[in-house]
């Protein structure tokens, strides 16, 4: 650690954090600037190996520092945090954009300088961090999420090769990831090139092509290099299936841990179980997930509409189940921008700011949103093509995904249980809503509708 280049007192705006620090985080320096015991502004850099940064969080403890303004660069400032968190040091992690048009030379050492400023004088917003526990279930639900994306990749090489072989397969067959499909794979990749052989292995009644034409969609072109390079992107396939069920197994492990520390029953009854979905899908967790995810929020979130396991452990690792960070739904979806900024110049609106954002919840809702709307009957699918119909699916998703957010956020702070009934209620609002513009469009054309008995 390098020694103190300037000393002084922070001067401006009225100071509100007395005891703060300001630290512009890089990858190899980290430069700091904090108030003292004796009250005077100390600035100094360190480097960014482990005894480093220990010997930086005990000397920040020591000097009296509460609260510590640390800038949110890449992944470097992770480190850092936990150190601080360890001598109960409050943590704002703040985003770069929010000082970085300060009117000065741009310098790490003047960073920290502004950084420190705008911290004691209140200004700077924290970002939102998760407990410890979750921070570790989103590190381990994220590099899983990469592993089913590789998986993914893995598969659509593997159509790409069938098609070079001039197999048919996976355009009679829905999902070749399913049980008939990969026993297809799996005996081409060991040399079975019989095409009335290969046909043998399948269920027949489970698909809709006839044997004939299965039996024609597999003959192909099964040279060595082919069925050489199938059979290893099918060792590349199960790896990455082996990987999903190891990270299943240290999410589960993880939630253990969180449901430990959460009041709550050990298990559902029958009446809360509810219904089981019919079709399970390939990327759906291993373990029982519906059991942690009642236990956690208290309640049955995976009642609503649009709220399944996979998606709501996606989103409660990163917000958590403590709803009380944001007030209002309002300030959720704001938080997640789901809703619109508007703008205004002279007294007059001028339109929606545009904002981008990778936030992991984010897209979990957007995704369950494009999933209802594809496939859901009720009231927010219908909500969702009616929308797509007349501003576009863009402005659709980001609509429905909204409303899901607010129904999770009402649910979680709330401890209530999801009412199917007003989903009901809305369904049969829309019914006769339409049903009210039809007879007015047919008495217009001069015809009389009335209801089939």
């Amino acid at each position: 650690m390098e020694k103190i280049l300037k000393k002084g007192t922070v001067s401006g705006l009225p100071v509100i954090n007395f005891h703060a620090a300001g630290i512009d985080v890089g990858s190899t320096v980290m430069a700091v600037s904090y108030t003292d015991n004796t009250g005077y502004q100390c600035l100094l850099t360190t480097g960014c190996f482990t005894g480093e940064l220990k010997e930086l969080a005990l000397l920040l403890a020591s000097e009296g520092v509460k609260d510590v303004a640390l800038e949110a660069t890449g992944v470097y400032w992770m480190s850092l945090y936990e150190m601080l968190e360890e001598v109960d040091i409050q943590v704002t992690l703040i985003h770069p954009g929010h000082y970085n048009r300060s009117a000065s030379l741009k310098t790490d050492e003047n960073d920290s300088l502004w950084i420190h400023q705008y911290h004691s004088c209140g200004i700077l917003r924290n970002s939102h961090i998760a407990s410890e526990h979750y921070r570790e279930l989103r590190n381990y639900i994220h590099e899983r999420n990469t592993v089913q994306h590789q998986k993914s990749e893995t598969l659509t090489r593997i159509q790409r090769l069938l098609t070079m072989m001039n197999l048919k397969l996976h355009h009679l067959i829905s999902d070749i990831e399913g049980a008939g499909g990969l026993s297809i794979l799996r005996a081409v990749a060991s040399g079975v090139t019989h095409a009335e052989t290969l046909v043998d292995l399948l269920d027949l009644k489970r698909f809709k092509a006839s044997r004939e034409d299965l039996v024609s969609s597999l003959e192909g072109i099964y040279k060595e290099q082919f069925v050489t390079l199938l059979k290893m992107k099918l060792q590349e396939y199960d790896f990455f299936v082996s990987q999903m069920k190891n990270y299943d197994t240290c999410i589960e492990a993880t939630l253990q841990k969180i449901v430990v520390t959460v009041a709550g029953p050990s298990t559902l009854s029958e009446s809360e179980k509810g219904k089981k979905n019919k079709y399970v899908r390939k990327n759906q967790y291993s373990f029982d997930a519906k059991k942690y995810l009642y236990q956690l929020p208290g309640t049955d979130l995976t009642r609503a509409e649009g709220l399944d396991e996979k998606m709501l452990l996606d989103v409660i690792s990163v917000t958590g189940t403590d709803m009380s960070k944001w007030p209002t739904e309002k300030h959720f979806t704001s938080w997640l921008n789901l809703s619109p900024r508007r703008q205004k110049t002279g007294g007059k609106y001028i339109g929606n700011q545009t904002r981008k954002t990778n936030n992991a919840a984010t897209q979990a809702f957007r995704i369950s949103a494009q999933s209802v709307g594809n496939s859901s009957k009720g009231h927010l699918g219908i909500l969702y093509r009616r929308l797509a119909a007349r501003k576009g699916k863009r402005t659709a998703t980001k609509a429905v995904a909204r409303k899901i957010a607010v129904i999770l956020y009402t649910l979680i702070k709330n401890k209530q249980e999801f009412c199917p009934l007003i989903s009901a209620k809305r369904i049969a609002e829309q019914e006769e809503k339409k049903i009210r513009q039809l007879m007015k469009t047919a008495k217009k054309l001069g015809y009389s509708m009335q209801k089939i008995s």
